[in-house]
């Protein structure tokens, strides 16, 4: 056992943990975030889909020891502003069937958001390729990924952070 200094959701913790042990399993058994899924185990089902510094990496293979970065979860996507504008715009379009995939879904089509904020559907469907949905609701998380991204504004240059231009659509 080691242990780790990370920044977890903008905190920054310490964790003791094996090397080799999967981000997932720190983030679900050691820090009992429970939003991050184990899915496939092998990064092919998009799942266990989080964030390293807004690169959207599959958790259940990713070791602890090679995490260099601030990592965000779903739990720590939208802020103290309330829900992040994925997240609403998941519910207008009905998206949840199940609900399993859902956040691995929202934080892959997050880090698209954060690099192109006017994604065409071919972007979308690209971006979130990776992820994969038993109930079969890929229209309607497309729809939600282009209805989400209407609270980029076209020439912004904010793609993220604590102050991004989500958050402040979340707020009006």
């Amino acid at each position: 056992m080691s242990k780790f200094k990370l920044i977890v959701n903008g905190e920054n913790i310490e964790v003791e943990a094996s090397p080799e042990m999967p981000l997932l399993w720190v983030l679900r058994d050691k820090l009992k975030l429970k939003g991050t899924k184990y899915g496939c185990g092998i990064a092919q089902c998009g799942a266990c889909t989080v964030h390293v510094d807004g690169v959207a990496v599959r958790s259940c293979v990713l070791p602890i020891e090679a995490v260099v970065g601030a990592v965000t979860t779903i739990e720590g996507l939208s802020g103290p502003s309330g829900l992040h504008p994925l997240q609403a715009a998941w519910i207008e379009q009905d998206v949840p069937q199940c609900g399993y995939c859902q956040a691995g879904q929202i934080m892959s089509a997050a880090a698209l958001l954060m690099k192109n904020n006017q994604p065409t559907d071919t972007a979308i469907e690209e971006a979130l390729s990776g992820n994969y949905c038993r109930c079969g609701t890929y229209i309607r998380i497309r729809k939600a990924v282009a209805s989400a991204a209407s609270f980029y504004s076209a020439d912004s240059d904010d793609h993220g952070g604590p102050e991004s231009a989500f958050e402040k659509g979340a707020r009006s």
